[in-house]
């Protein structure tokens, strides 16, 4: 079967609120109160360990690997408890997915969220029966950019790699892309915009009404 896998964060929906609230509770629990904002919404799709480090360096207080290790597992706590406050899956998500379904595509999650937190975010966003497999940050050894959680969110939907494609919003994406030999789109509506074109995707995605076609012509 022909496979289109998508990414989570920032390509299917918009998480980054409820992320930078995450990392902001870390920052109030130290007495730093709210220090990531707005603006470190491409940060937020970069994981939670970058959204630590992107605080501290706005405060402008020195800091380790061991100091965000430390911070992390409350993160993941505060995360957990406000996943879907304000998280909201982008216009057309749905609609496009069902279509490729219906088309006789395979589709899959792959993401570098936490498996438990993504299988509980797309739960209560309900889309989880519209996906075949869904891998994790930690489902398997490595993590996107290598190849290994790509390959097997395909496989997990009964798809074949030679014919798949990834839908993603940033650099880690583009670069699982390539390790993997397969095309990949990027999505225009993320806090990059068009200025994601940079990294010369096979496609870029300015709607996912535009979906089903794409894909049709990436994977004829």
């Amino acid at each position: 079967m022909r496979t289109v896998v998508f990414d989570l964060d920032g390509t299917l929906a918009d998480t980054s609120e409820d992320l930078l609230a995450a990392a902001n509770a870390c920052f109030v629990a130290d007495g730093h109160g709210v220090v990531l904002d707005g603006r470190d919404r491409l940060t937020a799709f970069h994981g939670g360990r970058a959204m630590l480090r992107a605080g501290y360096a706005r405060l402008g207080i020195a800091f380790s690997e061991d100091d965000i290790t430390r911070h992390y597992p409350r993160l993941l706590a505060a995360y957990a408890e406000g996943i879907d406050t304000n998280t909201t899956l982008y216009p057309g998500a749905v609609a496009a997915v069902e279509a490729l379904r219906a088309a006789g595509f395979a589709t899959a999650i792959c993401t570098n969220k936490p498996e438990g937190l993504a299988v509980e975010l797309v739960r209560r966003l309900g889309i989880a029966p519209l996906f075949g497999a869904l891998i994790g940050a930690d489902t398997l050894p490595t993590r996107k950019p290598d190849a290994a959680p790509y390959i097997a969110s395909v496989l997990g939907a009964g798809g074949d790699v030679a014919r798949s494609m990834l839908i993603g919003d940033t650099e880690t994406d583009r670069k699982t892309g390539l390790a993997v030999g397969v095309p990949v789109a990027l999505v225009t509506f993320g806090p990059e915009g068009r200025a994601i074109e940079r990294l010369a995707p096979e496609a870029l995605l300015d709607h996912f009404d535009d979906l089903p076609g794409l894909a049709a012509r990436l994977l004829p």
